[in-house]
Formats: C-alpha cells, sequence, structure tokens
C-alpha cells in the first residue's frame, strides 16, 4: 500500500521542512510515502471563501485515481489515539488498498465535490492548528502507527 498526503500550499519553515524531512526518510523503511504539495491559489482576494474551495477541490480531486480512498483531514472528523490509528491504519493495509490518501485543505476546508468523493475523515485534535503543523503530525503519526505495528520502542504506553 502506498500512503499519500495531499497539501494545498507550500511551507515556508525550513524547520518543518526539515522535520517533514525526517520522518518521510523513517517511514522509507515501512511503507512507500508520498507527500504531494499543491501550490496556493493566485489572487484569492478575488474569490469568495466558496469559490476559492472549489479550485483547490479540482485540484486535489486531480490528484487522485478512481482506486485511491481518500480520506480528509477535517476537524469533525473521527478522533483516534495513536494506537487506535495504527490499528485503522493496518485494517486498510489488510483490505489490499493500492493507494490510501490523506489530504489538508486550504484555509476555508474543502468543496462539496471533495467531502462526496471522501471515504472518511480523520481529527488530529479539538484544537487548531496551522495547515504547515498539520502536515508535520500526520507524517509524525503515520510512521509512529507503523513503530507500534512491529512493536518497536518509538511509542510508550
Amino acid at each position: 500500500m502506498t500512503i499519500k498526503l495531499i497539501a494545498i500550499g507550500k511551507t515556508d519553515s525550513k524547520a518543518l521542512l526539515q522535520l517533514i524531512s525526517e520522518y518521510e526518510n523513517r517511514l522509507k523503511h515501512y511503507v512507500k510515502f508520498e507527500l504531494e504539495i499543491i501550490p496556493d491559489i493566485k489572487n484569492t482576494k478575488n474569490l469568495s471563501e466558496t469559490q476559492q474551495k472549489e479550485k483547490e477541490g479540482v485540484l486535489i480531486l486531480k490528484n487522485l485515481t478512481n482506486t485511491d480512498v481518500l480520506v480528509l483531514l477535517d476537524e469533525n472528523g473521527k478522533q483516534f489515539s495513536s494506537v487506535d490509528f495504527s490499528g485503522y491504519l493496518q485494517k486498510k493495509m489488510n483490505a489490499g488498498l493500492k493507494q490510501l490518501v490523506f489530504v489538508i485543505g486550504g484555509p476555508y476546508g474543502f468543496s462539496t465535490d471533495v467531502y462526496n468523493k471522501a471515504q472518511g475523515k480523520i481529527s488530529l485534535s479539538k484544537m487548531t492548528f496551522s495547515h504547515q503543523m498539520v502536515r508535520l503530525f500526520v507524517v509524525e503519526q503515520v510512521y509512529r502507527a507503523f513503530t507500534i505495528l512491529r512493536n518497536e520502542p518509538y511509542h510508550h504506553q
């Protein structure tokens, strides 16, 4: 199975980029992982929130194949403990999925078309994080999930 993370907009912070890269490299030992960055929409001040979400939605959906399982990182999604999230990933692998795609939307969330295509929603917390920070948190939690599945000492209970 491949796990793909799609995010809108670039990350300016070199420190965050370095940490994300570190976890991407760690993940190579467990699963094929891809990070796809969709460039920010230009001239957003001339767009309504809905128009911006729709434009981002078109770009998100363009990055999917028919067999992808789409899971949105959404504040109203299901919350998992790290151990439960590892079980969630194990179930997806057991189901024989080719590609599991997590998506971090733009500043206003997702378009209706993206919500309609999604097969799940996950919330990392009830707190609000920057979209740039969420990238790091997702990659780290995917890494943590695989160390849990392999009974490695990274995760402590």
